[in-house]
C-alpha cells in the first residue's frame, strides 16, 4: 500500500468539488466523497494499474462523476497533482511539481 500525498492545489480542487456537490444535492455529496475514497484506495493499493497519460503521470477516471485523479508514482509514495474536472481547463496541472 502506497502512501498518498496531495499537491496543495489538488486538495483545493477536491474541497471545491465537494462543496459544489454539497451546495446542490445533499445525496450527491456523500456519493462523491465515497467515490473519491474508493479511487484513492485503488490508487494506493495498485498505483501502476491506471494508464499513463505522459511520463510518470497516471489518470484514474471516476465512474459516476466527471472528475479524474491525476497522480505520479514516486519512490515510496503516490503524489496526486490534480483532482480535475474532465470538461474544464484541460491539462491545467501540467506545471505542478
Amino acid at each position: 500500500m502506497s502512501r498518498i500525498e496531495f499537491h496543495p492545489e489538488a486538495l483545493l480542487e477536491l474541497e471545491a468539488a465537494q462543496a459544489w456537490y454539497r451546495e446542490r444535492d445533499l445525496l450527491l455529496a456523500p456519493a462523491f466523497g465515497a467515490e473519491i475514497i474508493r479511487a484513492i484506495t485503488q490508487i494506493s493499493n495498485h498505483p501502476d494499474r491506471f494508464p499513463r497519460t505522459r511520463g510518470n503521470e497516471h489518470r484514474l477516471v471516476l465512474q459516476q462523476f466527471p472528475f479524474s485523479i491525476i497522480y505520479r508514482i514516486r519512490a515510496n509514495d503516490v503524489f496526486v497533482t490534480a483532482v480535475a474536472h474532465q470538461r474544464r481547463r484541460p491539462n491545467h496541472w501540467r506545471n505542478r511539481k
